[in-house]
């Protein structure tokens, strides 16, 4: 890699994406800013990513090559921050694309604010489109995004800037006539934001769990981040279509979910002030609570309900149940109970 530092260090993670990722690296270098590079893990994809890469790699030094065995996209994206070298951080996954102006409004608007984050948003009426798409039996794949052709003036742009990322970010999914909804964060998928690198380059994903972004953003708010929040819709993400509801997949997400789940309520039991604790407690925590539960419905079998038993009744030793904030949250918990005591009969 050349000892020269660009401003902006995109990783992205490749498998088994060979339909999308020439889709995928075109939105990069359609990008009006240029001082960038993008590091490529080719986490041991069994198609043709390889030879698509090192295309690329051939037309422009920009892209930057990591061959690796398969790892799964956590330690995919920890060996693409290890070889970032950026001024500042994006992480795009390779099924998906992004604004031509993308970077020259994030990097505008991080210099201006002086911010450690910059959060934009997804294209909202696209992934619904596909969907329906989907399920008509039209063609996905080559559906282009109208918000794509539109260009911005990035000093024109209306922000939020704040040095209190937790009055603004949340799981939850607010009303559509809620006015301060545009300004909210919502929901923790890491590609929606830029990052300072110095302010993310020790905090690595936890490997081998589904989910991943959750105890990763949890870490990441600890640190108290100035951000600017510009609520443009510059991401273009694919649904997953997948139909199939295994009682065996339902299990890891419920594993992934209470992985997560233990190891943020660890770190912010260890580290939170009380604001922290109570918003993070509030915002995030119980949403994720619900979304483990809510996968015993799909369990099938005792071995599996059993294993999933275990995970909540650890939850509950550990404190991670205590102090739900507000009636969902505790009617969740007596469920949760219930469930915990139903098994033991």
């Amino acid at each position: 890699m050349s000892n020269v530092k660009p401003k902006i260090s995109v990783i992205v993670p490749i498998y088994n994406v060979e339909k999308y990722l020439r889709r995928c690296l075109d939105s990069l270098l359609a990008q009006t800013f240029t001082d960038w590079n993008a590091i490529c893990v080719n986490d041991g994809s069994p198609d043709k990513c390889g030879d698509i890469l090192a295309e690329y790699a051939a037309r422009d030094s920009r892209f930057v090559v990591v061959n690796k065995e398969n790892g799964g996209l956590s330690d995919a994206r920890n060996v693409g921050m290890q070889h970032a070298n950026g001024e500042y951080i994006m992480y795009l996954d390779s099924d998906d694309f992004i604004h031509p102006q993308t970077m020259e409004i994030v990097y505008f608007l991080a210099v201006r604010d002086g911010s450690d984050i910059v959060s934009f948003t997804y294209d909202r009426r696209y992934r619904p489109k596909l969907m329906v798409r989907h399920k008509l039996g039209l063609d996905t794949d080559n559906v282009e995004p109208r918000g794509v052709l539109r260009r911005y003036s990035p000093a024109a742009i209306k922000t939020l800037v704040t040095d209190d990322v937790y009055a603004y970010a949340t799981e939850q999914t607010h009303n559509a006539f809620n006015p301060r909804r545009k300004w909210l964060i919502k929901h923790c998928q890491v590609w929606k934001n830029l990052y300072r690198r110095d302010l993310i380059s020790d905090i690595p994903f936890i490997r081998g769990i589904l989910f991943e972004d959750f105890p990763w953003w949890s870490a990441v708010m600890l640190k108290n981040p100035r951000v600017t929040i510009a609520p443009l819709p510059l991401y273009y993400y694919r649904p997953n279509f997948g139909g199939i509801v295994l009682s065996a997949k339902q299990l890891k997400i419920l594993h992934s979910l209470c992985d997560g789940i233990e190891n943020a309520f660890g770190l912010y039991k260890q580290n939170a002030n009380d604001y922290q604790m109570r918003q993070w407690n509030k915002n995030f925590k119980w949403y994720f609570v619900r979304r483990a539960f809510g996968k015993i419905k799909y369990l099938d079998n005792q071995v599996d309900v059993d294993a999933a038993r275990a995970r909540f009744v650890e939850l509950e030793k550990i404190g991670a149940l205590d102090n739900p904030p507000m009636r969902m949250a505790r009617r969740l918990r007596r469920e949760i109970c219930e469930f915990i005591k139903k098994c033991k009969k």
